[in-house]
């Protein structure tokens, strides 16, 4: 089935509640011909990465959304980017910030003996620089796969790999604790959105996302299906993430449509307040009514005293 058949069959999915895709921004750099991954940064508010697909430099683009504009080139030093199709923002050991890129893909059906994810630090500031990279080679438990969606829980940093397969793909879960010097051996954990392209996990990590080159499903972590929506055409959709405030969605697209578009989530996968947020809110409220009860009872007192008064003048 083509990319085209695919966005002409999920065009007929219902669009989430929250309103309607709008294009968020448009790549300025010519360099970036085929995103194929997204992250939106925690640490710079307001920047998205994406990096190209194969053959070209292993490179990550920081992009500020409010312009296009690639704020930062991160080079990853002594790596060939052989066929990224996928990224996710992560930590390291420390718990210190990090990108981990995914080397997963796999047109050729098991040619390649492991896949590899490459980790650099996500820098503390934002300038062109070559990076040092940790590599970490994967296998299959069930047997080579293509793969282009590479996701990492924010609650506990556990990294996952969708497969990309017609009628439905798998989620793949990777070891707890990654080696360097063994290879990682992924186990299948639950299906996954058909002819996966690209996913990602929530900020908060409650709920995750894996879209399709027409479609995203959208899930309740760990793996219970909450909706799926349609997406906005494109030449050939890839890249996915969540928006650093959790409400919505950025796609882009490999070729020459350079368009990042934002697609608001439906209700029902919005992130939830905290139990501290639900508390303060509470308490605000009530504040708010004892304040107005407070303003209420002034009124009347001074209502009362003008009467007696006047009653008195009377007399």
């Amino acid at each position: 089935m083509s990319p085209f058949t695919s966005v002409l069959l999920a065009a007929a999915l219902p669009l989430g509640s929250g309103g309607d895709p709008q294009v968020a921004f448009s790549f300025q750099d010519a360099r970036i011909t085929e995103s194929s991954g997204l992250a939106a940064s925690q640490r710079h508010p307001g920047i998205v990465y994406t990096h190209n697909d194969s053959g070209g430099l292993a490179q990550v683009f920081a992009v500020e959304i409010a312009t296009g504009r690639t704020k930062a080139v991160l080079t990853l030093d002594g790596i060939t980017a052989r066929d990224w199709e996928g990224m996710a923002l992560g930590r390291d050991e420390q718990g210190r910030p990090a990108l981990f890129l995914g080397d997963i893909g796999d047109n050729l059906r098991g040619a390649w003996p492991h896949v590899a994810v490459f980790r650099i630090p996500e820098p503390a500031r934002l300038r062109d620089a070559t990076l040092p990279v940790t590599a970490f080679r994967f296998t299959y438990e069930d047997g080579p796969r293509d793969a282009e969606s590479l996701l990492i829980d924010p609650r506990d940093n556990r990294l996952y790999i969708a497969s990309k397969q017609l009628g439905s793909g798998t989620l793949y879960r990777a070891p707890k604790k990654l080696s360097t010097s063994a290879k990682n051996v992924l186990r299948p954990v639950g299906p996954a959105h058909s002819f996966a392209t690209d996913g990602a996990f929530s900020p908060d990590g409650s709920t995750f996302v894996i879209r399709g080159y027409g479609s995203a499903t959208l899930y309740k972590a760990p793996g219970e299906r909450i909706d799926r929506i349609s997406l906005p055409n494109q030449e050939q959709g890839e890249g996915i993430t969540y928006t650093a405030d959790g409400k919505a969605l950025l796609i882009s697209s490999e070729g020459a449509d350079r368009k990042v578009w934002r697609v608001p989530l439906p209700d029902d996968a919005l992130p939830q307040p905290s139990p501290a947020e639900t508390a303060e809110n509470a308490s605000g409220d009530s504040d708010t009514t004892g304040t107005n009860k407070g303003v209420g009872l002034f009124v009347l007192a001074g209502v009362l005293l003008a009467a007696v008064v006047f009653g008195r003048r009377r007399k």
